[in-house]
């Protein structure tokens, strides 16, 4: 129990350290970039600091796989560098003993990160959007998003409509409404399918107009051209949108969609955001062997383990991010993107960790 509370309270101590650095890094960054937008728009000292101290669970976030990887490496780096690691195993003490405070202590960070992911990060994330969007940038959402659907509120009239790709202007089951001034329905149209070049095309819908108090003149059409009042640019969706949701929500909306194109996607959020979060652990089981084969074949631990483990990360999270792109894009099943890093580089660290043992 001593050996294990102190290797607890040096990766806990090294996790402390690195979040400290790399949040304090990023928040100096992100204010000297955007603290000329606040100043701009005369907004207060409170409002600004409120949205930078807003901004640290979305960094905890974004750092945690690279932070736990590290705290990891850190604590069992400095138990080699000072001959601690020499003399327990001397002692008899097997390295799974001496590594399985570490692991375990992973493991409760990645519970606490999706903890964090449940119920934290989006609240935190919907007031930094609503912050810089609306009080910062000055725009404003024209509407919400709900069960796979856009609904968005216009000059003149009401639209709906599935944009599987909010960087693209195709759009699916379109509908643009208006209403009179008693709040009654004067006019709808309906399109299978929407496009934009300069002017909307509508494509496989019908047109109604109400031409008396119950009676609607109806028009059926294969193509047509409109001037809608918005354009797809009035249509944006703020950034990390996502993040704004929870992870029940998220998996709530894979239940409301319509395409199978859209359930890849979302599935794809899902999974996505559940495996980003837990990547630390299995980074965390190679980068604890892989430190002791560099010391075994360099004679060097830090000075080299830290950059090998960081070039790990780095090439881990760009396979995982190709991964999650083939998996919204319908190309490979979302489950399989997700795990497909963990299983592997996890299976990896097992297998080098027992022979480091042997």
């Amino acid at each position: 129990m001593l050996l294990t509370r102190y290797i607890l309270w040096n990766f806990l101590r090294n996790l402390g350290m690195l979040f400290a650095a790399l949040i304090s890094l990023y928040l100096l960054i992100d204010f000297f970039e955007k603290i000329d937008n606040f100043l701009e728009k005369g907004k207060s000292a409170g409002l600004i600091l409120k949205f930078f101290i807003l901004n640290i669970p979305f960094i905890v976030e974004q750092m945690s796989p690279v932070c736990v990887l590290l705290a990891g490496v850190i604590t069992l780096g400095v138990l080699n560098h000072s001959n601690e690691l020499i003399a327990l195993k001397s002692c008899g003490i097997p390295l799974r003993k001496i590594t399985a405070p570490i692991i375990a202590a992973g493991m409760a960070c990645v519970l606490f990160f999706l903890a964090l992911s449940q119920w934290v990060l989006p609240r935190t994330v919907s007031v930094t959007n609503e912050i810089w969007n609306k009080e910062v940038q000055g725009r404003v959402s024209l509407g919400i998003y709900r069960n796979g659907r856009y609904y968005y509120r216009g000059k003149d009239g009401f639209y709906s409509f599935i944009r599987p790709d909010p960087r693209k202007n195709i759009f699916y089951f379109f509908s643009y409404s208006t209403w009179n001034e008693d709040y009654e329905l004067d006019s709808i149209l309906a399109a299978r399918g929407a496009g934009w070049d300069n002017r909307w095309n509508l494509m496989q819908g019908q047109e109604q107009h109400k031409t008396g108090t119950v009676q609607y003149n109806t028009e059926i059409f294969r193509f047509k051209w409109r001037d809608f009042p918005e354009s797809p640019d009035s249509f944006f969706v703020p950034a990390y949108r996502s993040m704004e949701l929870s992870l029940l929500e998220l998996y709530q909306e894979t239940k409301n969609t319509n395409s199978k194109e859209e359930s890849n996607r979302a599935w794809a959020e899902f999974f996505g955001r559940i495996s980003y979060t837990t990547l630390g652990l299995p980074l965390l089981l190679l980068g604890l062997p892989l430190l002791l084969l560099v010391y075994r074949k360099w004679g060097r631990d830090l000075s080299l383990a830290i950059p090998v483990s960081c070039g790990m990360a780095f090439l881990c999270w760009g396979t995982w991010a190709i991964l999650q792109s083939l998996a919204k894009a319908s190309y490979m099943n979302p489950l399989a993107a997700a795990i497909c890093v963990h299983l592997v580089i996890g299976t990896a660290g097992l297998i080098l960790l027992v022979r480091e043992d042997i």
